[in-house]
């Protein structure tokens, strides 16, 4: 079989198509929150892992140094925390408690986890969270009046 300019343009095509679907994927599934199913056992990180929890909820944040996204989730996530009294924003550098990165199954930063009260990992966001979807998990956490 001999190579010829078409097939070669063709090959191209199908690496940019590939690539674009990839992109795409991903661009529509960053930051989005997605919440543990009711059937999965319970994840849970105690205030030795993290320190002291919030009353309402605390937002974990796995950043490392050189990682520009993260820059952007630490400053919507001290704000959130900032603006509310019973919620606590923890980063945790993913480079020296890798313990938890096996753990938890981080495999990029940013990653956040909304823990309620108890610690309980109620949902995560990988990428750059979107407020209003955070707001909400907060606001899901928040005791009745």
């Amino acid at each position: 079989m001999s190579w010829t300019p078409l097939t070669g343009f063709l090959v191209v095509l199908g690496v940019l198509a590939a690539a674009s679907a990839f992109g795409f994927v991903r661009s529509a599934r960053d930051g989005r929150v997605r919440r543990r199913a009711a059937a999965a056992p319970a994840e849970v990180l105690s205030a030795d892992d993290v320190g002291d929890l919030g009353r309402t909820a605390t937002l974990v944040q796995f950043s490392t140094e050189w990682c520009q996204p993260c820059r952007a989730a630490r400053r919507l996530l001290g704000e959130l925390a900032a603006h509310d009294d019973g919620v606590r924003h923890v980063e945790i550098d993913a480079d020296s408690r890798l313990d938890l990165v096996r753990r938890f199954g981080i495999t990029r930063t940013p990653t956040v986890l909304v823990l309620d009260h108890a610690g309980t990992v109620i949902s995560r966001v990988v990428g750059v969270p979107r407020a209003a979807d955070l707001l909400d998990e907060v606001a899901a956490l928040a005791p009745a009046s």
